[in-house]
């Protein structure tokens, strides 16, 4: 998985959607419900199989999403004694997210590329890369992005989806709903590479959208 776009709007606001892109025979997960962990209230799917999450939001003004692999796809291993959705929860819910990003044991974790999202004051986004032997942690500005998983996704399917997704941009109102048609129906006609993706195996089981806007961050969540 899976296929991330990110809107700023004005001020802190911002539309957030994750396109679930995993195999069909993974277990159903959870739909988004508030837990009380380590002290703080947090929203998050909970993965049907390892009891983690791809994307979270905390009451410390935080969101996180998870995509698997790093820059390229790589070989998995037999065995990882930690899933990734968990270090998500714990990033969540860490005092400081920059620090724990930087500090957080990765020995035997699987690579991932990992967003995060701060409303404090204002906006800032960041991107978290492990490799599976260094990380990679920058901030961005905060403009319109899209990022498409490496396990999946190759650099010319990367490509066509950020010419996709510059497209929409330049030809739509930014809106909650004209992202989630993006999600839907981007593409040209071939599942094996259209956003909401669907192979042999493997597809596009959710999509997640969590909304900030002024006050209010909603999380919207739809299974297929």
């Amino acid at each position: 998985m899976c296929t991330v776009t990110f809107l700023p709007l004005r001020g802190d606001d911002f539309i957030f959607t994750s396109s679930r892109d995993v195999g069909f025979q993974r277990a159903i997960a959870e739909r988004p419900k508030s837990y009380l962990e380590s002290g703080v209230e947090l929203c998050y799917p909970k993965d049907g199989k390892a009891g983690g999450t791809w994307i979270g939001t905390s009451r410390n003004n935080r969101l996180i999403c998870l995509l698997n692999g790093g820059f390229k796809n790589h070989k998995r291993k037999e065995f990882y004694p930690k899933s990734r959705g968990l270090i998500v929860k714990e990033l969540l819910i860490a005092e400081n997210f920059e620090t724990a990003c930087k500090q957080i044991d990765l020995h035997n974790i699987e690579p991932f590329t990992l967003v995060g999202i701060i409303w404090e004051e204002k906006l800032r986004l960041f991107e978290f890369v492990w490799d599976g032997e260094l990380r990679y942690f920058k901030e961005l500005a905060p403009s319109p992005f899209i990022w498409s998983s490496s396990t999946l996704y190759d650099d010319p399917m990367k490509r066509m989806r950020i010419d996709w997704f510059n497209k929409w941009l330049s030809s739509n109102d930014i809106s909650s709903k004209g992202i989630l048609d993006f999600h839907k129906n981007a593409g040209i006609g071939d599942p094996e590479i259209d956003v909401f993706m669907k192979r042999e195996k493997v597809g596009t089981v959710s999509i997640t959208q969590v909304s900030k806007i002024r006050n209010d961050v909603d999380m919207v969540y739809k299974a297929f």
